[in-house]
């Protein structure tokens, strides 16, 4: 790396003079930006993530609602008829802190209700729990609206979560602070995650981790299976059209003599799951 060390100072000559002199106005649009960052990683003068965070910030005044919405369909909703076992049944089995909450049907949004709100309800109640009483008023935006601002909305309001509308006033799905970060830092790795183009891992307990996107003729030369659909192509294809729907994390399929589990889903996508056999499950209940 060249290095300027006139006055003591330890820096490096070339980028950084050229980076400043573009943030003085010389550079001519936002690609010459990245162009920089992307010679700053390269030379190690700033780390690969951080990279991937700069590049995430200019793209969230590019990109609109409609690009990382949660569609319609997928959307999970609770309906504020129901009774109130059900309800909690739902939150504790979906996992996620905020609900819309529908009237007669998904057009009909009567308000955002918080898993926290109907726990400290269900503690605190002597009566009957009215899930009209816990609603939280309904942000609506609409699918064009660009994601900076969003976020600026977000942290003014400090909302987590929007209902997106189409041009016609009906609910088009639903996008949270999550949704826009992401674009920002990317997916959070955990114990489950494995690299995206390895298909199976063996774990040491004898059990198994599967990539959701294993093509179903490996997954069955692998476990020995003998599963088969007109429709999809792969494992986590298969699985959905088995449940009916968009896997969620902690579902569970018996198929021939596997235990197949959901261990790493979003609202979108199904990522991992984890096998093991079904004569050692029972064995270890």
């Amino acid at each position: 790396m060249n290095e300027d060390r006139s006055n003591g100072e330890t820096r490096p000559r070339s980028w950084w003079m050229r980076f400043t002199q573009a943030l003085r106005g010389e550079i001519e649009d936002q690609e010459d930006l990245l162009d920089l960052l992307r010679q700053a990683s390269e030379r190690q003068l700033i780390e690969s993530d951080a990279l991937r965070m700069m590049e995430g910030v200019l793209r969230v005044g590019e990109m609109q609602v409609r690009d990382i919405m949660i569609p319609r369909p997928q959307m999970e909703v609770v309906e504020i008829d129901a009774p109130i076992e059900e309800i909690i049944e739902h939150v504790i089995e979906v996992g996620h802190s905020r609900f819309p909450v529908i009237g007669e049907g998904r057009d009909d949004i009567r308000g955002i209700l918080l898993a926290k709100d109907l726990l400290r309800a269900c503690r605190n109640a002597t009566r009957a729990v009215q899930i009209s009483q816990l609603l939280r008023p309904v942000t609506f935006i609409p699918e064009s609206k660009y994601l900076d601002l969003l976020l600026e909305e977000f942290r003014t309001n400090r909302n987590h979560m929007a209902i997106v509308v189409d041009e016609y006033g009906g609910t088009a799905g639903l996008v949270t602070i999550e949704d826009v970060l992401e674009v920002i830092v990317g997916d959070i790795a955990d114990e489950h995650d494995i690299d995206e183009d390895t298909m199976v891992v063996a774990r040491e307990d004898g059990q198994f981790l599967v990539n959701a996107l294993i093509p179903l003729e490996e997954f069955n030369e692998a476990f020995s299976t003998g599963l088969a659909d007109a429709d999809v192509d792969t494992l986590g294809g298969y699985v959905a059209m088995q449940l009916g729907h968009l896997p969620r994390v902690g579902e569970r399929l018996a198929l021939d003599d596997l235990d197949i589990q959901v261990v790493r889903a979003d609202r979108r996508r199904v990522y991992t799951f984890k096998i093991a056999r079904r004569s050692s499950v029972t064995a270890a209940e």
